[in-house]
């Protein structure tokens, strides 16, 4: 495998929606038509051997994604994933968004020291964070939804519990530290919003 089809597909493993050919050469400081060599070349891979990932393209965006074949079973698993209980690293990562949003997935990511993209992607399924591109600072940045805050029964996130005490990187660290009261109080009002969500 060359070192530019490894870097490519680690790309797209690791994003959680479509990319484009341009921003992938970009990233990889090559040209366009180097990304396109290497993407024809992992959809061979990929798409005609029986495996259950698949490079999908459209408009100069590409994905990979789950067959088609395996369908229902992912929406099962999703099913089930997304209406049980957040997991700590989700209630951790909503956490953050909510104290300090709009914020990038690299400064979550900062804050909390691991990836967080499937993390993200879940609690954009679930409806409590939501993505925008900020054109002037050529990053994506997340924040809760208004139905994150209408479960909650909040007018603004400053209602959050002690939201000017963590309203910042140094005092959100220490709160997942120390594991102190927040994720605890979060995961509770989470709990009842799913139960709402039904």
């Amino acid at each position: 495998m060359s070192e530019l089809k490894s870097k490519v597909e680690s790309l797209l493993l690791v994003t959680s929606k479509p990319i484009s050919v341009n921003k992938l050469a970009e990233v990889l400081g090559v040209k366009p038509q180097e990304v396109e060599e290497q993407i024809e070349l992992i959809a061979q891979n990929f798409n005609n051997n029986g495996n259950g990932i698949r490079l999908i393209k459209n408009n100069n965006q590409v994905q990979l994604v789950s067959s088609a074949e395996n369908a229902e079973l992912v929406q099962n698993y999703l099913k089930s994933d997304l209406t049980g209980e957040l997991t700590k690293p989700s209630l951790e990562t909503l956490t953050i968004v909510a104290y300090r949003q709009p914020i990038t997935k690299a400064e979550i990511e900062q804050i909390r020291g691991v990836n967080c993209s499937l993390i993200l992607r879940n609690l954009m399924i679930r409806g409590l964070v939501e993505a925008e591109y900020n054109k002037e600072r050529s990053v994506t940045q997340y924040s809760i939804t208004l139905d994150f805050l209408k479960y909650l029964g909040l007018t603004s996130v400053s209602e959050l519990p002690e939201f000017e005490k963590l309203n910042s990187d140094e005092n959100l660290q220490k709160l997942f530290e120390t594991e102190n009261f927040q994720v605890e109080a979060m995961q509770d009002k989470i709990i009842q919003i799913e139960v709402q969500k039904g």
